[in-house]
């Protein structure tokens, strides 16, 4: 046995099998055994054996995780929705009535004040609504467009191809809460036509803005660069036509008064401190942007903006008073940093 070498190709199948029915440190065993074993199976061995005995070793295979498309979801999308750098994949339906159990099928828009179409934005936010070509939430189908559609309250499900022709085209300096920026490809809708619904700037200069839109997965508010993370150049904002008289916002310098300000209060006023608060730094204490309710955060960065002033105790309270708010309309003072 000593001056039998075992080789690649030398099978000798009485001595393959004594070595692998051997006892541990029985005949059989050691070196040349344990070299000789695995290439003689390897080679010339028995498959079938060789199969069995490898599922009762290999290890269970991990389960498939599942797949990205959720009910009410589509397929398309970002890999990962907290990184949108690599555009949005969004096909979208075709201009079509609201659909059945929308509550009633107008066919013109209705009338709608900023502060509304951000309330509406809110709504789908609030209820997560999951990005779909075929689902509806309130009569209106749940792609990008459609999402506009319901905040816009133009009773109609439309699409980027049709959208442009219920807003008025404005310039960048232009842009308040409630307007839209319009990406649409005529040549291949379905590659990277996307819009957003603008819920105020982000930042004192303008290159970030908090962005409301139906993508997937679902309903989300984001910052996001000026136009867009992608195709930004072609990106044009819209304010819509239907949109009320006067509900722009009020422009006056002159002071409103404490009490259009605090918990409980609503309207243009409170959008506008907002507006001015961001364009002077304090963008990083809105998550959702600017709007007509007045919250936590209008009181935090007006706090903020107050002690960049050098103010303190009931000067810096969170709360506009006529000083606090000329010196936002006038750009006087310090910025928030």
């Amino acid at each position: 046995m000593l001056r039998v070498r075992p080789r690649w190709g030398g099978a000798r199948p009485v001595r393959t099998r004594r070595r692998r029915g051997a006892r541990p440190g029985g005949p059989g065993t050691g070196r040349h055994a344990g070299f000789a074993t695995a290439p003689r199976e390897a080679r010339q061995g028995t498959p079938a054996t060789a199969t069995r005995s490898a599922a009762l070793v290999r290890p269970a295979a991990a389960p498939r995780e599942p797949s990205a498309t959720q009910e009410g979801e589509h397929p398309g999308g970002y890999g990962d929705p907290d990184d949108p750098s690599g555009g949005p994949r969004t096909p979208q339906g075709s201009s079509q009535p609201l659909h059945p159990g929308g509550g009633g099928g107008a066919a013109s828009p209705g009338t709608v004040t900023r502060g509304e179409i951000i309330d509406r934005a809110r709504t789908w936010l609030a209820a997560k609504v999951p990005y779909s070509m075929s689902a509806y939430h309130d009569g209106y189908r749940q792609d990008c467009s459609g999402f506009i559609s319901m905040a816009w309250d133009l009773r109609s499900n439309q699409w980027t191809g049709s959208l442009a022709s219920f807003g008025e085209r404005i310039t960048k300096d232009e842009l308040q809460p409630g307007d839209m920026l319009l990406f649409h490809n005529p040549q291949d809708p379905e590659n990277g036509s996307h819009v957003t619904l603008f819920g105020g700037w982000a930042d004192a200069a303008h290159t970030k803005y908090t962005a409301y839109e139906q993508t997937p997965p679902r309903t989300r508010s984001l910052t996001t660069p000026y136009a867009y993370w992608t195709n930004s150049a072609q990106y044009v904002p819209y304010r819509p036509k239907n949109l009320a008289s006067g509900s722009a916002g009020p422009r006056s310098s002159a002071f409103p008064g404490a009490a259009a300000f605090g918990p409980g209060k609503r309207g243009p006023h409170v959008t506008r401190l907002g507006e001015m608060l961001v364009a002077r730094g304090a963008g990083r204490y809105y998550k959702i942007g600017p709007g007509p309710r007045w919250t936590e955060a209008d009181r935090r960065a007006t706090a903020a903006f107050q002690r960049a002033q050098g103010w303190r105790g009931a000067g810096a309270d969170g709360l506009p008073g006529p000083r606090t708010w000329q010196y936002l309309v006038s750009g006087k003072g310090r910025d928030v940093r």
